[in-house]
């Protein structure tokens, strides 16, 4: 089984990082938007997935 430690390191330095030199309001849109995109690239996999299966 892979540890996934090192990138939960190197996510955490990341954040860390931005914590640093965003404003609160920055670090809320950023968030957001990179949820936003998490959410479109499971959907463009699940897509994927579902029209390779046919």
């Amino acid at each position: 089984m892979k540890s996934n430690c090192a990138n939960l390191y190197y996510l955490s330095a990341i954040a860390c990082q931005l914590a640093e030199c965003l404003t609160e309001n920055e670090l809320e849109i950023l968030s957001a938007e990179l949820n936003a995109l998490g959410y479109m690239i499971e959907s463009l996999l699940a897509h994927q997935n579902v029209c390779k299966d046919d």
